[in-house]
């Protein structure tokens, strides 16, 4: 598991990142969760276009 800030998280503007930054950011996120669930809000069959809203519990370091 990566060790992540969770202050490096609160400043990310998905609007400007490419979606290969994006995949990162989000696998990042992921990675350094506890606990994760992923719900499709949304699905438009004749645009391909969707909205998923991640849910979990940032694990960050006590030291």
């Amino acid at each position: 598991m990566v060790n992540s800030n969770f202050k490096d998280f609160q400043n990310i503007d998905v609007t400007q990142l490419s979606c290969t930054n994006l995949k990162k950011h989000v696998t990042n996120m992921l990675e350094n969760s506890s606990q994760c669930k992923a719900i499709l809000e949304f699905i438009n069959h004749d645009t391909g276009e969707y909205r998923i809203v991640l849910e979990g519990i940032m694990e960050t370091e006590t030291a």
